[in-house]
């Protein structure tokens, strides 16, 4: 069951999609920000500018049109820093009136190798700090998710440092950008199509399956 907004007299359906990451430019490219670029590949594929503030976070707001019905779309990042994403979610699903299973989460895995994506329609948090955050805020875990691929950390490295690092130019150039696009498609695909259906045409990366 969902809330529906009123807008200009109608009903309508609404859908949040988070991407998690950390705000400011050191971190932009790094591989805990994958849900940052997920994002900005999903705005531009609809032409939802995110860019405004509200919910201890940037968002935007519009509508997209998937499988011949218009869609309103709220592409937030929250500005809390990973460990507390959760406030900003909650935040933004109280003023939309939106229940769990019209959010939508993507952030990245160190369990699937890099650029693989993998939809699932719940679940526990794993060891993300992140969805932690966001399953304590909602008190759910009945809510679709998309995990990015950031491969496995090297045994050497300790963790904070590996997911807070950047991919080199190479990998982010043909490796995980075409992974956010397909994480953007899978996005759209679990609000037109439902998540069995994403499960089945993304999980894993093109030419290839996810661990």
């Amino acid at each position: 069951m969902f809330f529906k907004k009123k807008d200009k007299g109608n009903n309508e359906e609404i859908w949040i999609v988070a991407g998690l990451g950390n705000p400011g430019p050191e971190y932009e490219t790094t591989r805990h920000n994958c849900g940052f670029l997920a994002l900005d590949a999903l705005s531009e594929r609809t032409g939802i500018e995110i860019g405004k503030k509200k919910f201890k976070g940037v968002y935007g707001d519009g509508r997209y049109v998937i499988n011949g019905q218009a869609r309103r779309l709220v592409l937030l990042k929250p500005e809390t820093y990973m460990n507390n994403s959760g406030e900003s979610i909650s935040a933004a699903m109280s003023w939309f009136k939106v229940k769990e299973d019209h959010l939508i989460v993507i952030y990245d895995d160190t369990d699937i190798d890099m650029g693989a994506i993998r939809v699932r329609p719940n679940g526990s948090a794993g060891t993300h700090n992140g969805m932690k955050s966001i399953l304590q805020y909602t008190d759910s875990d009945k809510f679709p998710r998309v995990r990015v691929g950031i491969g496995k950390r090297p045994e050497f490295m300790d963790m904070v440092k590996f997911v807070l690092g950047h991919f080199d130019d190479n990998d982010m150039k043909n490796v995980m950008k075409p992974a956010f696009e397909r994480a953007a498609e899978a996005v759209v695909s679990i609000i037109g199509e439902g998540t069995d259906k994403a499960m089945n045409r993304f999980n894993g990366k093109a030419g290839g399956n996810s661990k």
